[in-house]
């Protein structure tokens, strides 16, 4: 005679049984969410990073690019996405910190929208020219240039609200200056349209623009990193050629929407770190004009939050709005 205890033991180990059985993350493939467009700097650093991820971690990392909008399609992707481990943003200064500051309607708050997984790569802004239509030698030339021919000048963007918008709209700011926007979309677009002349002046991330800085087809004049960087010995930084204080800069790290198993987060997370040892990874990234920084969860959302409060003050000083 089967009696009732021992059926309710054999209910309650049926319930916990597929509880138990579940495979440890991940189990199937991994979306890795871009919200730039293919051949920017944080393309080219997924493209390294996640055949290293699946590597380690037997599942691919599947890299989908979501360009447009400053970034803001891709995040906002992300940020509906099932919070199941299987759905990850490679967000980035632009798409997750300044826009923030320019557009009023977004679906979410980018303080807490997300749960920071690690920062990635961190590096700054360059300011480049196109020498033959700007033959100037610095900063400060750059600067003389502009104001002797004030709104006759356009300066490239990767479209309103990116990094490189709102780096060229604090140094107007800072330095007194009147230069016409022409945005692009996204940075590719950006490099070529200052390598054309078509806009002769931008800032962009590093790490979108060495391989031009390299050949000679764009100059670069400075770094908006506050010291000069090892590999650009002679690269002037803009705090020191004439706007001390200028300082931007440029990063892309790993967050997953928010709600994102825990087990799964802290998982991806100590595989990132032992990133940190890949020497070929971290030479790559150097070349670049990077540096590959994994980082705490806490000291990425701090980074974010930084971030969001600097461009916030740039965009109600300047009034910059984003539709």
């Amino acid at each position: 005679m089967i009696h009732r205890r021992h059926l309710l033991a054999a209910a309650s180990a049926a319930l916990a049984a597929p509880a138990l059985a579940q495979p440890a993350w991940p189990a199937r493939p991994v979306r890795l969410i871009l919200p730039d467009t293919p051949g920017t700097g944080n393309d080219t650093t997924a493209r390294l990073v996640a055949p290293l991820l699946e590597g380690a971690l037997g599942q691919p990392f599947v890299i989908e690019n979501r360009g447009g909008a400053g970034g803001r399609i891709g995040v906002e992707a992300a940020f509906r996405a099932p919070p199941d481990g299987y759905s990850f943003l490679l967000g980035n200064a632009g798409s997750n910190g300044i826009n923030a500051a320019i557009y009023r309607d977004l679906p979410y708050d980018l303080t807490n929208a997300f749960d920071p997984v690690s920062l990635l790569v961190i590096g700054p802004n360059a300011l480049i020219v196109n020498s033959r239509v700007l033959p100037v030698a610095d900063v400060a030339g750059l600067i003389a240039a502009i104001r002797a021919r004030p709104g006759a000048l356009n300066y490239a963007s990767a479209g309103v609200g990116s990094s490189a918008h709102m780096n060229m709209e604090l140094f107007k700011n800072q330095a007194g200056l009147d230069i016409v926007h022409v945005p692009y979309r996204g940075a590719p677009a950006l490099v070529q349209a200052v390598i054309a002349g078509e806009a002769p002046v931008a800032f962009a991330n590093l790490v979108n623009v060495m391989p031009q800085v390299r050949s000679g087809e764009v100059k670069l004049l400075a770094v908006t990193s506050m010291t000069r960087l090892g590999d650009l010995p002679d690269t002037p930084t803009v705090h020191e050629s004439g706007l001390p204080g200028f300082e931007t800069v440029a990063w892309n790290g790993i967050l997953a929407p928010k709600g994102t198993p825990a087990a799964a987060r802290e998982r991806l997370l100590a595989e990132l770190v032992k990133l940190r040892d890949n020497a070929q990874l971290r030479d790559r990234v150097r070349l670049l004009g990077g540096s590959l920084v994994v980082s705490t969860p806490a000291e990425f959302q701090q980074r974010i939050e930084r971030d969001i409060a600097q461009w916030k003050r740039l965009a109600a000083a300047a009034n910059i709005t984003a539709q």
